[in-house]
């Protein structure tokens, strides 16, 4: 499922670099992203260590979840991050939950209800206490929640979106940065206020795990 959404996360970001996103500084475009290994990968191994004690707890809850069998991502996922992708350039709007403008929280209800039968709590602050798989950065997969401390207050969450794939997630970000578009988790911004991930779409209904072949 990686493979079928990389090739559209480039072009995404082309058409993106002409937002100037309102949390993001200017020198640091997604464009810039992709030179940017080493930090990424030092970020990672922060975030292994600082996170370890969740990994853990999160390898339990996943192997329940999955009957002891190795969690594979639903079908959903593929669903709800087609639909996003295709809402990109849809503008911000606060207390937005529909295509007529989004709030960061509004944007992740309105995918889950409308591709997944979910109904997810409305703020971000409700958002990120739901009863699902706490995942390390090291382990995500498209369609896990991502959450940010984006407002100064360090570990409170304020902003929320969607993990696409290859270190890339998409999000109504705000007006100035054009609403709905696709940033980095390498991206220092991003990434310094990162607080944790979840897997919503285990609590979804009939939510099975789904082997396949990995190549």
């Amino acid at each position: 499922m990686l493979n079928r959404f990389a090739p559209l996360v480039p072009l995404a970001l082309v058409t993106l670099l002409f937002g100037c996103a309102a949390h993001t500084p200017v020198a640091q475009q997604a464009q810039q992203q992709q030179v940017k290994n080493s930090v990424t990968a030092q970020s990672s191994v922060r975030y292994q260590d600082s996170l370890y004690q969740e990994e853990v707890a999160t390898e339990k809850e996943l192997a329940n979840f999955a009957d002891g069998k190795s969690y594979q991502l639903p079908v959903l996922a593929d669903s709800i991050l087609e639909r996003g992708m295709s809402l990109i350039g849809t503008r911000y709007r606060f207390g937005g939950t529909s295509e007529a403008g989004f709030d960061c929280s509004g944007f992740i209800g309105y995918l889950f209800r409308e591709e997944a039968g979910m109904n997810l709590p409305r703020s971000t602050r409700e958002m990120i206490n739901v009863d699902a798989p706490l995942v390390s950065r090291s382990k995500l997969e498209p369609g896990d929640l991502l959450f940010f401390a984006t407002n100064g207050r360090r570990g409170r969450v304020s902003h929320a979106g969607i993990y696409l794939g290859d270190n890339q997630f998409i999000h109504s970000s705000s007006r100035r940065s054009g609403g709905v578009r696709i940033d980095s988790l390498g991206d220092s911004y991003w990434s310094k206020t990162f607080i944790e991930a979840k897997r919503a779409l285990a609590m979804a209904p009939g939510a099975t795990p789904i082997v396949t072949a990995r190549k």
